[in-house]
């Protein structure tokens, strides 16, 4: 069976589009992915948290994932999130994922039941893997406490890799912590550690770090990506503090609601704003501020 190389860039997890019935917006998704990958993405981490992936069920995943791969969009190229409270659905969809050929999954911890320890998550990602049975299978853990408030300790990174090896490769970090981060790479070189936040992406490459999954990348993939091509060069430093001050300006509204209203703003096409509750949608005069001040910091939003 063939094994797909390690990932390695920029990903960006994409945005879901949704229609005027708030359900995915299928051929509008398709186009999007292919944009971002066309824009300098090495990769799509769909289904992450700025997809919107805890309010899609597990066939609307499903389905998504088979239209990307119908539509042409090499599943090498795929690292879906997966990680579910329910283990069975963690299972099918990660089975689903696998089958279809994609490079990797992106696990996040069962994030229901908060006073759980290593063993716990331990046993659930054993049985994970167990009931998936492929060696084609590649585990990214992700590890964003300040959502799921459960995360992958350095100890239970340590023992995971320890027993599963040729699985648990990788690690997207969105503690939002950069000693966090650090402690990951020193004590597992060679671990495929992303950032998730591309405000630590040049510490990153510079600590052996594989690249960065972040949200920005629906919109700055460029200039993102030209960092990640870059960032042995002498101006490193000054493209660091160019993509970090777009990022500050975005975040200063909800990123979700944010990204898809500059979409929509860029297109014309408001049904880019659509989110699904409980999340709410900026209306379009907020989108438009935002893109006003995102300009002069090289904002190219259009997928068009």
């Amino acid at each position: 069976m063939a094994q797909h190389a390690p990932f390695s860039g920029v990903l960006s997890p994409v945005l879901t589009p949704f229609d005027r019935n708030l359900n995915p917006d299928t051929a509008r998704f398709v186009d999007f992915c292919k944009h971002l990958l066309a824009e300098g993405c090495n990769g799509l981490a769909v289904f992450g948290t700025t997809s919107e992936s805890n309010s899609l069920g597990v066939d609307e995943k499903q389905a998504l994932l088979e239209a990307l791969v119908a539509g042409g969009v090499d599943p090498a190229a795929l690292m879906p999130g997966t990680g579910l409270s329910a283990l069975t659905e963690t299972v099918r969809l990660t089975k689903a994922a696998v089958h279809a050929g994609c490079g990797g999954v992106l696990l996040l911890p069962p994030f229901y039941y908060k006073a759980i320890n290593d063993e716990g998550l331990f046993a659930y990602t054993s049985e994970v893997i167990q009931r998936v049975g492929d060696s084609r299978l590649k585990i990214y853990l992700y590890h964003i406490p300040p959502v799921a408030v459960v995360g992958w300790s350095l100890p239970l990174i340590e023992r995971l890799k320890k027993a599963y090896p040729e699985t648990i490769v990788g690690l997207k970090d969105s503690s939002g912590d950069w000693n966090n981060t650090k402690a990951v790479l020193d004590a597992f070189p060679g671990f495929g550690v992303f950032c998730g936040s591309e405000i630590f992406l040049l510490d990153t490459l510079r600590n052996g770090g594989a690249g960065s999954i972040t949200a920005t990348a629906n919109i700055n993939a460029r200039a993102i990506r030209h960092l990640y091509d870059h960032w042995q060069d002498s101006n490193a430093d000054a493209l660091q503090a160019g993509i970090t001050a777009f990022r500050k300006v975005l975040q200063q509204k909800p990123a979700i609601p944010a990204m898809k209203a500059l979409l929509a703003h860029a297109e014309g096409q408001e049904s880019w704003r659509a989110v699904r509750p409980p999340l709410q949608a900026l209306n379009a005069e907020e989108g438009r501020q935002l893109a006003e001040a995102l300009k002069p910091l090289g904002l190219a939003a259009a997928a068009e």
